[in-house]
């Protein structure tokens, strides 16, 4: 498979795609208003602990409080509180750490049918791998020791999404080229990746003797074949960087940021940028000089790869890239056969509807409907990457008579969701053909990086009709008569809803009026929505619109 990263900087956004045999497959946006925050360590203060929902509420100085789950605390906060390191011991892990082809990883439990991946956009955290362990059992969550204004070290897993904001683990930990610093964790695990015995053996004998005692580490897949000198800058670089955390825990005043972590184009580049990556295609030349260094100094193998974009015509648009973002937006999605897809997403949960379309049933209905299904099973996985949908996804297959037909779909599923970095669970199919699929939500879907909701349905994507707005005025009207001896106000609606009032000779408004005994002034204002209206009382000369609502 043919693998390269496209990256197009202008001066207010740099957008990252990631191409599999020339088809875009994932695609990062960065922008000032959109800065990357998972993996940013902060001080901050606990704000509320809410047993009854196992979780806590950490200022960390954002606009909302942070998420801590009780399950997201792991063993060593008495340690991270203190800043005591822990007694030293090797364990061989289940933990990926973040790897060359999976990036940063966020251990979960998952089901026996899960096609499991990571995220490029998670540090990992040694708690998580723990967390992995402690589910298989399902035992229960404890309480943990926290109290209202308590200090607390904490790490960034998710970013907001809609209302809720991030996500935050007590357990930190700092990923680097080659390897994933745990400190107080004491533990040296290795990649499963690495299915070498002799070569799992070899790295661990390097990072034992230079491993500082009370810190441990996750072996990167990318460390693979690296020598000693290179895993210990690596180790180096982090250790320092733990050392400044530590400083300002002791200077600064929660809540505070601790550390920042790289930038979204940077964590690409530490994380993707491997042997497996054909090459790097960048139109900037501040941007190429910062990889290309960077590269040289971690990685040099890899140096030929980098290659600074000359043509004229914009890089997304040469390589195809523009057309498939307009597609990743798309509440449609064709597929070569031609059924298609119905993609749309709720507060609540992703629901993909598979149609066949215009897909000729020259042969046999199962036949054809097994065809649609599988290519459709496909591109649902391209598209959940694409667009990085995550949460509950409940797929509506074409409905197939075979159950070995419905394992075949199923098979492809979980096949294809392999290439995929984020966490995936996915169940057979049901006796009624909707495959269940959940998906980890590390930050908001493309969607959101190119759009925001519309003041005037709310993201709903329906307004009230005009006679449902007339109608609401006309109850508004009926309240406030029933109250007030008035006889005079002054209506403000959008132009569609006044044309709509005085359509005709006889029309609705002095229809309202003859009936209220009441003479009503409209005013214009394009500015206000369709579903909205304002009402003005010349004798109490204010707005009076809210004493009358319901």
């Amino acid at each position: 498979m043919k693998k390269e990263i496209i990256i197009n900087a202008t001066a207010n956004e740099i957008r990252i795609a990631i191409t599999e045999d020339s088809r875009l497959a994932e695609l990062y946006v960065e922008t000032p208003e959109r800065e990357r925050m998972v993996g940013d360590i902060y001080i901050g203060k606990v704000a509320k602990v809410m047993p009854g929902i196992k979780a806590a509420f950490i200022n960390i100085g954002l606009k909302q409080d942070a998420f801590l789950h009780f399950s997201d605390i792991g063993d060593t906060l008495s340690e991270y509180s203190s800043l005591i390191s822990d007694e030293d011991s090797d364990v061989d892990t289940d933990d990926d750490g973040p790897d060359d082809d999976e990036g940063d990883s966020v251990r979960s439990s998952q089901s026996s049918s899960t096609a499991v991946a990571t995220s490029p956009d998670t540090p990992v955290s040694q708690q998580q791998s723990r967390r992995g362990n402690r589910d298989n059992g399902r035992p229960p969550i404890r309480t943990p020791d926290l109290t209202k204004g308590q200090e607390i070290i904490v790490q960034i897993t998710k970013e907001p999404v809609g209302k809720k904001g991030v996500r935050v683990t007590s357990e930190v930990s700092l990923p680097g080229r080659f390897l994933v610093l745990l400190p107080f964790d004491g533990k040296i695990g290795i990649s499963k990746k690495l299915s070498n015995f002799r070569e799992k053996r070899r790295l661990r004998r390097i990072i034992r003797p230079i491993l500082p005692p009370g810190f441990g580490v996750i072996v990167r897949t990318v460390a693979q074949d690296r020598d000693e000198e290179a895993l210990r800058q690596d180790l180096e670089s982090l250790l320092e960087t733990w050392r400044e955390i530590e400083k300002k825990v002791k200077s600064e005043t929660p809540p505070a940021l601790l550390y920042k972590d790289m930038a979204t184009t940077s964590s690409v580049i530490r994380d993707l940028f491997t042997d497996a990556v054909d090459r790097v295609v960048i139109d900037s030349k501040k941007l190429y000089k910062e990889i290309h260094s960077y590269v040289e100094l971690v990685s040099p193998q890899l140096i030929d790869k980098i290659e600074m974009y000359k043509e004229r015509g914009p890089i997304f648009d040469v390589y195809g890239i523009e057309k498939e973002i307009a597609t990743a937006l798309s509440r449609k999605v064709w597929l070569k056969s031609g059924g298609y897809l119905i993609i749309e997403q709720t507060e609540a949960m992703v629901v993909i509807d598979v149609n066949s379309g215009r897909y000729a049933a020259k042969r046999e209905q199962e036949l054809n409907s097994l065809r649609t299904d599988l290519e459709a099973a496909r591109e649902i996985c391209r598209q959940l990457r694409l667009r990085d949908l995550g949460g509950i996804i409940v797929v509506d297959f074409i409905d197939l008579e075979d159950e070995r037909n419905s394992r075949k779909v199923f098979d492809e599923l979980r096949k294809e969701f392999r290439r995929d970095r984020a966490k995936v669970s996915v169940l057979p199919l049901t006796e009624i053909g909707l495959g269940q699929i959940t998906r980890q939500r590390i930050r908001q879907s493309v969607l959101h990086s190119f759009s925001e909701p519309c003041t005037v349905c709310g993201g709903g994507g329906l307004v009230p009709s005009k006679p449902a707005v007339v109608n609401e005025i006309e109850r508004w009207i009926r309240r406030f008569k029933h109250e007030s001896k008035e006889l005079r106000l002054v209506l403000t609606v959008h132009p569609n809803i006044a044309s709509f009032l005085q359509e005709g000779t006889f029309n609705r408004l002095r229809k309202m009026m003859l009936k209220y005994f009441l003479h009503i002034k409209v005013v214009e204002d394009p500015k206000v929505s369709l579903a909205e209206f304002r009402l003005y009382s010349p004798k109490q000369d204010k707005d009076i619109t809210s004493q009358f609502s319901t």
